[in-house]
């Protein structure tokens, strides 16, 4: 099913169509079939892809986070896949700026950009906007969360005087949030709402954004997501996991779905089914918390991807493009 879903934008965006230089954008949540419908379209079109996902950015753990698979990374030029060292952070302000290189680079080459990612943070930068101090630095971020761990009530304190009315948005438990407002602080001179007010920016190519949803019910998704996690663990999981613990490789600042689970696999805490039910249940949440925040959004095209397969999905996408 097709929903050509009124929106603000979808008015506009169609009385310059011929004018704009189009990009496609596909987003969905993990193992909704992003990938293949992407891969399709960008043979379809001339097209390259560009990621849009937080963890596939990451180079040494292509498994864990189901990245296109060699073959298909031949078939089709894919950026921003595998092109950070594992103890890289970046942050979602850094990502988008990647994002809009990149398809400057595309666009140049007169070929179609598109965007396929599951990471709502990162379209939410790249549709509404983030500041343009949005940096990182571990070093700092490593003292505050020390700072936090030995008195948090004096941190927040802290951060209560720097920026008052973004303290009231943060909980004093949310370490991962007064840590990062904090760290930015230092890095910029500003506070968030500082920040916030004064350079906040969305993609330069906004306007050109085509925005495709493959929306999947939770039943479909579920029965996907199993199927996907026991492909992983028959095809290297366990060996990926092993090479980022034999290597030492920092992955803190990555929410490495599987990684854990493994781990407690190696040390002969859980056995291997239990580690995959466990991986199961947590990309399950992860896929809910996805769909809460994209059933949301408005997009110009919303494809019920649960009795369509990829070719089809395709088919339809060509029509009005």
């Amino acid at each position: 099913m097709v929903d050509y879903r009124c929106s603000h934008r979808i008015d506009s965006f169609f009385i310059d169509w011929l004018v704009l230089e189009k990009i496609l954008v596909i987003a969905g949540p993990t193992a909704s079939g992003k990938t293949d419908v992407s891969i399709k379209l960008a043979a379809r079109f001339n097209g390259e892809i560009i990621g849009v996902d937080s963890r596939q950015i990451y180079k040494s753990i292509p498994i864990g986070t189901a990245q296109p698979s060699k073959d298909q990374l031949k078939t089709i030029p894919h950026h921003l896949i595998a092109v950070k060292e594992l103890g890289d952070a970046i942050s979602a302000g850094e990502y988008a700026k990647l994002v809009d290189e990149k398809i400057q680079l595309i666009l140049d080459k007169n070929k179609t950009a598109i965007l396929c990612g599951g990471t709502g943070l990162y379209f939410k930068t790249l549709f509404e906007g983030i500041f343009l101090g949005s940096e990182t630095n571990l070093d700092i971020r490593n003292r505050l969360e020390k700072e936090y761990d030995k008195n948090k009530e004096e941190l927040y304190n802290k951060f209560q005087l720097i920026d008052p009315n973004y303290a009231l948005k943060v909980h004093i438990n949310n370490k991962k949030r007064l840590v990062r407002a904090l760290e930015l602080y230092e890095l910029t001179g500003k506070s968030m709402t500082e920040n916030f007010s004064l350079n906040n920016k969305k993609s330069n190519f906004y306007n050109n954004f085509f925005t495709i949803y493959l929306k999947m019910s939770r039943k479909t998704l579920h029965e996907r997501i199993s199927k996907r996690t026991i492909f992983m663990v028959e095809n290297g999981l366990v060996e990926e996991v092993k090479s980022v613990l034999d290597n030492n490789y920092n992955i803190e600042h990555l929410d490495y779905i599987g990684f854990d689970e493994i781990v407690f696999y190696l040390n002969n805490k859980i056995s291997l089914d239990e580690a995959v039910e466990k991986i199961v249940i947590r990309t399950r949440q992860y896929a809910k918390r996805q769909l809460k925040w994209f059933d949301i959004q408005d997009f110009d095209l919303i494809i019920n991807a649960d009795d369509i397969n990829s070719n089809d999905i395709v088919d339809k996408v060509t029509q009005i493009y």
